[in-house]
């Protein structure tokens, strides 16, 4: 099997082959994204179909294929929050209050331990803006750095709307 590098390198030459495992490697990664981002099935399917058109139209633009992914997951960021921008769903870019940043271990600390799936039906209650940072963050398993790469956001915007995030979730009970 070729590795994601060598397959976005062939793809860029014309071949469909490529492009399609490509495809089918990053497919299930953007509809879990976008789904926990736009909270509606058949609109997350939507912003997941343009996500992957928008990613193959624009594969040959790609100059590191090393970072495919986060390329990938960009596209389907900037994918998503177009389409609920134009469907008026507020997605808050700025929904964290001033000051609200905290300590990062001790929000680490706060999600350790709580079970995915509580934290997936909670995200609904978020912004999509923050349900972004939380899922990629603590879901996915990105730095926060790397988060601020992929949503192309100061690192400083990502641990402000994390502690949003978390300050909000505390609203809710959490299953253990």
């Amino acid at each position: 099997m070729d590795s994601i590098p060598r397959l976005v390198l062939r793809a860029q030459c014309g071949d469909k082959d490529a492009r399609a495992k490509l495809v089918a490697f990053i497919a299930p990664e953007i509809s879990r994204y976008v789904a926990r981002i736009a909270n509606h099935d058949s609109l997350a399917e939507d912003i997941a179909q343009d996500s992957l058109l928008q990613i193959c139209r624009k594969l040959r633009h790609i100059r590191n294929p090393e970072v495919f992914r986060f390329w990938a997951l960009r596209i389907a960021s900037r994918t998503a929050f177009r389409a609920l921008r134009k469907r008026r769903i507020d997605i808050s870019l700025d929904d964290a209050p001033q000051g609200a940043t905290r300590d990062h271990q001790a929000e680490s600390d706060i999600m350790q331990g709580v079970a995915k799936e509580a934290v997936e039906r909670l995200l609904v209650t978020l912004t999509p803006a923050s349900r972004a940072v939380l899922a990629l963050h603590y879901l996915d398993g990105y730095t926060l750095a790397e988060v601020a790469d992929i949503l192309e956001i100061p690192l400083g915007t990502v641990k402000s709307r994390l502690a949003y995030g978390i300050a909000a979730l505390r609203q809710y009970p959490i299953e253990r």
